[in-house]
């Protein structure tokens, strides 16, 4: 997997934190010449270098640990792309959404560059319910009418969207945020289902030029899930399918999607029951018998479709309360070579 030539899925974050405490030895062996590319982002390493010990170790001298032991396979994947879907439980949550922003950040410092798509269905929600409408599902997609495709719009581009630039300004990077309709990045045509769900696309055609001049000039795009149809109508598409066809147009390392639950599980009320490896005909299988149902058949079903078109791995790792700093954990497992599981 780490030469590139098998493309794998991981459903689950389901390890625990390699580094479990800071001894003496390992702040020895932290490189004195450690260096970070220049892409404009303000993190700094001489504090880190020279962090007391102490015997509950801080999030920040496990950071100081996932740099040290991870230098080789950071400078190996050095400039590779990963893009991001954040949603779910990590945007409810502050100290997640700080989580998630800080992990994004560090990242891009030692020269990965991230893409974050997002959604922000519980924002939505909320405003919805200020207007005393009701938000109808159906297969895990949001019914939107008309009136529904204004409110999406306005709280996802003009207030969610804004809101994680902020962010990720704050924490030392320089964000720039996008829809699907900026840069004629996203086309969207109606879904097929559009009878029954009203203005919910799908994605056409993607241009990634726009966000390949951002992250060229080490700037992190943020990206919602909103886009125009040639005529100019908006459409709401959903946040994970926007992720998998951004991940593959732009040729993307790895597709990694925040989500409420561990990934795909065998029985919905068992939380043991997790799937951890499962090849296509065994995805369809499930889906088919409702094994995989309601929110996830969107997640599953971009994550096969971005392997089809050339992305290298993609993951669905779980954002909830009690895994904080999902997002850093996974990918230092992932560029250190112990996640290997995959669709065949």
């Amino acid at each position: 997997m780490l030469g590139g030539a098998a493309k794998t899925f991981t459903n689950c974050l389901g390890v625990p934190f390699p580094f479990t405490s800071t001894t003496e030895s390992k702040i020895k062996r932290s490189p004195s010449n450690l260096s970070f590319p220049s892409n404009g982002c303000r993190c700094t390493t001489s504090a880190a270098l020279h962090l007391p010990l102490t015997e509950s170790p801080s999030p920040g001298q496990f950071r100081v640990d996932i740099l040290s032991e991870s230098l080789p396979f950071i400078q190996k994947f050095r400039g590779k792309t990963i893009v991001v879907k954040y949603g779910g439980a990590a945007m409810k949550s502050p100290e997640l959404q700080a989580s998630v922003i800080n992990d994004l950040v560090l990242l891009s410092c030692v020269g990965l560059r991230p893409v974050m798509v997002h959604g922000g269905g519980p924002e939505i929600n909320h405003w919805l319910g200020r207007l005393n409408i009701d938000p109808v599902f159906r297969d895990g997609l949001r019914v939107t009418d008309a009136e529904t495709m204004e409110i999406v719009s306005m709280v996802l581009v003009g207030k969610v969207n804004k809101t994680l630039v902020s962010l990720i300004n704050k924490a030392g990077a320089t964000a720039v945020g996008l829809s699907g309709m900026d840069g004629r990045l996203l086309t969207a045509r109606p879904s097929p289902k559009s009878s029954v769900l009203g203005f919910v696309g799908d994605v056409a055609r993607v241009d990634p030029t726009v966000i390949r001049s951002i992250v060229d000039s080490g700037q992190i795009p943020v990206i919602t899930s909103v886009a125009a149809d040639e005529s100019g109508q908006p459409y709401n598409i959903n946040a994970d399918t926007v992720a998998g066809e951004l991940a593959a147009a732009l040729g993307a390392e790895k597709l990694i999607l925040l989500t409420d639950v561990a990934g795909i599980l065998e029985d919905r009320n068992n939380p043991e029951s997790l799937v951890k490896k499962v090849n296509i005909k065994e995805v369809t299988r499930m889906i088919e018998d409702g094994t995989i149902g309601g929110g996830m058949i969107p997640k599953v079903s971009c994550c096969v479709r971005s392997l089809a078109q050339g992305v290298t791995t993609a993951s669905i790792i779980d954002g909830n309360q009690h895994i904080i700093h999902s997002l850093i954990k996974h990918v230092r497992h992932w560029i250190s070579g112990h996640r290997k599981m995959g669709f065949n």
